[in-house]
């Protein structure tokens, strides 16, 4: 006896096969089309970015405070003249940048309406 499969079961397992693929595929794009049509890529892109921007500072915060305790423990506690002015240098350093991350989402908020819909409306 030999085990070939024959023409109907070839055919019932492409069948079968077919059903799955076709159902697989529903699953997969019922949540692409269940997305709301104001939903973009430039929205999702806007959330995403405001959304690592978030973390970023969160992040960059701590980093900066630590930092700057390393740097104000170096300046009260070294003799060297030398890394006093360097704890000094960083400090001025950490603090400047700091406050270039934190005062850059204030600009892009404020000049956002301005560039609204890709237009320049002063």
């Amino acid at each position: 006896m030999s085990k070939k499969p024959t023409l109907i079961k070839k055919l019932h397992r492409y069948c079968w096969t077919a059903i799955t693929v076709g159902a697989m595929f529903l699953f997969f794009t019922q949540p692409v089309l269940a997305a709301p049509a104001s939903n973009t890529i430039w929205t999702q892109f806007t959330n995403v970015m405001k959304d690592i921007y978030t973390q970023l500072l969160g992040i960059s915060t701590i980093v900066a405070v630590v930092a700057a305790a390393i740097a104000l423990i170096v300046r009260m506690v070294s003799r060297n003249q030398r890394a006093v002015d360097e704890a000094t240098s960083w400090l001025k350093r950490i603090i400047v940048t700091w406050i270039i991350l934190n005062t850059l989402g204030f600009i892009i908020a404020y000049i956002q309406p301005w560039i609204q819909g890709g237009q320049y409306t002063p």
